[in-house]
């Protein structure tokens, strides 16, 4: 079996006293989009935000390409080629959209930046129309592509998503949704998803894994999960597909 590019093992993470993750084991492999669903608050985020080195696993190890980083500060993970677009989005709101691909762009080879910047216009065409506003005048839906095309600039070889359709329409959810699908089609980019809308998510993924309240629960194919009982009745009923 292949060393899979993202490896999380025994991973336990704390605020303060609190513990968040208990014991997370979970992996992603090249070329796949694996989904982690779970309801708010069972600790999605936290994990994304420790394989990025912050918070800082306390317990267990988390391996990029075959390299521990669960030690490693956060701009030298950035530099492995591991780019995250965060939840809540945090784009630069006083910046350009073009300012704010260039800070993406920090890590990748300047030579490629004309060629990169092409390549997230096209995916993203409403950036194209933005591209001299300021983050901050954009709505919802332009401001997460622009998180996602920010974190694309890196020339990622693994790409964080959490929670990209988080209080947007459904017309720029299935945008959204339709990007990340065709850069994993088209150029093989591996995706990390924490989604809340489980009904997309594990639609739209490989693989997908359950989270309740900092632990694993659930694991197997986007379409096995879809069709497990619990799955339906605890994520998929009352209106939220």
């Amino acid at each position: 079996m292949t060393t899979p590019l993202l490896s999380v093992r025994g991973v336990k993470t704390f605020y303060g006293r609190v513990m968040a993750l208990k014991g997370v084991d979970l992996d992603v492999s090249e070329g796949e989009i694996v989904t982690l669903i779970g309801a708010n608050g069972a600790g999605k985020s936290t994990l994304m935000m420790t394989v990025c080195g912050n918070p800082r696993a306390r317990e267990g190890s988390i391996a990029f390409a075959g390299r521990d980083i669960t030690h490693l500060p956060t701009h030298e993970i950035a530099r492995l080629k591991l780019a995250q677009a965060p939840e809540g989005r945090r784009i630069f709101s006083r910046m350009t959209v073009l300012e704010n691909l260039q800070m993406g762009a920090t890590t990748a080879e300047p030579a490629e930046f004309e060629r990169d910047l092409d390549r997230v216009l096209a995916l993203f065409p409403r950036l194209k129309q933005r591209i001299g506003q300021r983050g901050g005048t954009l709505s919802g839906g332009e401001q997460q592509m622009l998180a996602i095309a920010r974190a694309l600039m890196a020339r990622p070889r693994l790409l964080l998503l959490d929670e990209p359709s988080l209080g947007l329409a459904p017309m720029i959810v299935r945008q959204i949704f339709d990007a990340i699908r065709a850069l994993n089609k088209q150029d093989g980019l591996t995706v990390f998803l924490v989604e809340q809308n489980a009904y997309h998510a594990l639609k739209l993924a490989h693989r997908g894994y359950v989270m309740v309240n900092g632990l694993i629960t659930l694991s197997g194919t986007g379409s096995e999960l879809l069709e497990r009982p619990e799955i339906k009745s605890a994520y998929l009923e009352g209106g939220r597909a």
